[in-house]
């Protein structure tokens, strides 16, 4: 595989710091799309020049809002942003990550995600979108959603989650594979309740955190609960456990 140049929305997150270290452990050249460089990736300000010669861009992008409007305010935003800049430069893919299940759950966040993946889909720029499920990392996240004193209240979600390294190096096979349209969902090996894993995890960073799991209402809360938001066709399925990630 020749070496490409890679531009990565999102470069430092969760997934973000995976695409960059894997890409560049791959020999490919990444061009981090950030705020520290004078990116705002839902008004494009910032994406000229920072373009130029890139074969793709990775969109790992997220924010914290389970609000409709804004969640389809920023993931409309930055996806419009990234696509007529990356027409403008003259780059030939865009990948995006997406999330298992999302026209299964009515969440506000995974209405965001469906307008990101319509507007790729409804448009002419080459894409590839990947959808995964909930990181190892949620678990550990999801204990500061809400936050009473000791208690942290976690809602009561199956999950079947993946390490976020594998996630990245799935978004780098396609980086390198060129638009392949949806690809197949990408899920961890086990089937697991979120607030276990939440109990689990800060027991082992010592967070003394003590876990309430509650049912979100309503049909969201029935589908987090269900299994809505793991996969229900063939895919990949990740190789680290759980235990392997929190161990390590």
């Amino acid at each position: 595989m020749s070496s490409m140049k890679v531009a990565v929305a999102g470069a430092t997150g969760v997934v973000g710091r995976h695409v960059v270290d894997v890409a560049t452990g791959r020999g490919h050249e990444v061009v981090p799309l950030v705020r520290s460089v004078g990116v705002d990736l839902t008004t494009g300000e910032g994406l000229e020049g920072r373009l130029a010669g890139v074969d793709a861009v990775v969109d790992v992008t997220s924010m914290p809002t389970q609000d409709r409007a804004e969640a389809e305010r920023f993931f409309g935003g930055v996806t419009r942003s990234l696509v007529a800049a990356e027409q403008t430069a003259g780059v030939g893919h865009h990948v995006a990550l997406s999330i298992v299940g999302i026209d299964d759950v009515p969440s506000g966040y995974y209405a965001g995600k469906r307008l990101q993946e319509r507007l790729l889909a409804d448009g002419d720029q080459p894409w590839s979108v990947l959808r995964a499920t909930q990181f190892h990392e949620f678990a550990e996240q999801v204990l500061h959603f809400v936050r009473l004193g000791p208690v942290s209240v976690v809602p009561r979600m199956t999950s079947q989650p993946v390490a976020a390294r594998e996630v990245a190096e799935a978004l780098v096979d396609l980086v390198e594979v060129g638009p392949s349209g949806r690809v197949p969902d990408l899920a961890g090996p086990e089937v697991l309740a979120m607030h276990r894993l939440a109990r689990r995890v800060s027991r082992a960073r010592g967070l003394r955190r003590l876990v309430v799991a509650v049912p979100v209402p309503g049909a969201a809360g029935r589908g987090m609960r269900d299994g809505s938001l793991t996969p229900s066709g063939a895919g990949s399925r990740g190789r680290t456990t759980f235990d392997e990630w929190l161990r390590a």
